[in-house]
């Protein structure tokens, strides 16, 4: 439970988190010094942020599931530490303990490595006796280690009960969460095909575990196209109901996030006080990113002349006088003034004279 609320963490901050890094990263790779970056809200910055969105969620869905395969392998199984086929008969378990017992028996081996060897020893044994059972290696299969545990059970039927109640809260938990979730509104993309995996998922695990034998998609299909293409060893049934709930899990998660980005970009219908005020907010972002980029290039500028209060001075003058004559004089209410007050000047009158202002 604390690994499946850990990988949710995960899920909920991790894609933005580094969506947003990759975003900033594609920006000052692509765009030059000096050149303008899409600015959030719009539409250029929307496109680059939901394909980097798309990468990045895939991109975990991926390493979550090979995260989830490599866990399993890491734990192994008694079979693997037995170093036998999964379908070996008893006395091939019987021939390899032997063998392993004369290599690995507390008497047999040094005393620096009698501890370690001893803890080993009593896990082969253990192992053994596990496969050796009929009853318990039907358990084991199903259920995992766990079963070792389980000392109240000595039938299959008492196993496969004990093992439904291990996984029935799993499944009710997960069902009512999914239900408030799609009540909520978080899981309304792909909810037809939620529930259909879900509850496929349940037939399976059902049909798994109260069958005498492994299911036909491990034993004709997953296993003989996972042991061609790889070096991977065959899975058991529980490590296959185990990654098989993981996938379930990241997959739902990954759905809701992919799920918006992936639908067709729909234009939406809004009234015209919504879309002017969007407007309006454009405008304000351009605006004051307008005149963060001016005061930078002023800055630069007058970088040379920074410190020097008599050059400063200077520029200062130059600019009041460029301003005068570009802004103010140029101003069209400001030159018809000055063109009437030309023209109520009598030629030949000296400066100054009665009806010449």
């Amino acid at each position: 439970m604390s690994a499946n609320l850990l990988s949710y963490v995960g899920w909920t901050f991790l894609p933005n988190l580094v969506t947003g890094w990759l975003q900033t990263l594609y920006y000052g790779l692509t765009i030059r010094i000096g050149d303008p970056k899409p600015l959030p809200g719009t539409p250029r910055y929307i496109k680059h942020r939901r394909r980097i969105n798309i990468l990045v969620v895939t991109a975990y869905l991926v390493y979550t599931i090979y995260e989830a395969d490599w866990q399993i392998r890491q734990d192994g199984d008694f079979y693997q530490d037995l170093g036998v086929a999964q379908h070996i008969d008893e006395r091939g378990i019987k021939s390899r303990f032997r063998r392993l017992a004369a290599q690995f028996h507390p008497d047999k081996v040094t005393n620096s490595e009698a501890r370690n060897s001893d803890t080993y020893f009593v896990h082969l044994r253990l192992a053994q006796d596990t496969l050796l059972d009929p009853t318990k290696r039907f358990a084991y299969d199903r259920f995992g280690p766990d079963v070792v545990n389980w000392r109240h059970c000595a039938s299959v039927r008492d196993y496969v009960l004990a093992g439904m109640q291990v996984i029935a809260p799993y499944y009710v938990a997960s069902g009512l969460v999914m239900v408030i979730l799609g009540v909520l509104g978080y899981l309304d993309w792909g909810k037809y095909w939620r529930y259909a995996s879900f509850a496929s998922l349940l037939v399976f695990e059902m049909h798994t575990v109260t069958r005498p034998y492994y299911p036909p998609i491990t034993t004709k299909i997953f296993n003989p196209i996972l042991t061609t293409l790889t070096n991977h060893s065959p899975y058991l049934p529980f490590q296959q109901l185990i990654l098989a709930r993981k996938i379930m899990l990241t997959v739902f998660i990954a759905l809701s996030q992919l799920g918006p980005l992936l639908q067709p970009q729909q234009a939406q219908q809004q009234n015209p006080e919504q879309s002017q005020r969007q407007s309006i907010d454009r405008l304000e972002q351009l605006t004051k990113a307008t005149e963060v980029e001016t005061t930078r290039l002023l800055a630069l500028d007058l970088a040379p002349v920074t410190g020097d209060e008599k050059a400063m001075k200077g520029v200062r003058t130059k600019m009041k006088d460029w301003l005068i004559e570009n802004t103010v004089r140029a101003d069209p209410e400001v030159r018809d003034a000055v063109g009437r007050v030309m023209q109520k000047r009598r030629v030949g009158a000296p400066s100054g004279a009665r009806g010449t202002r």
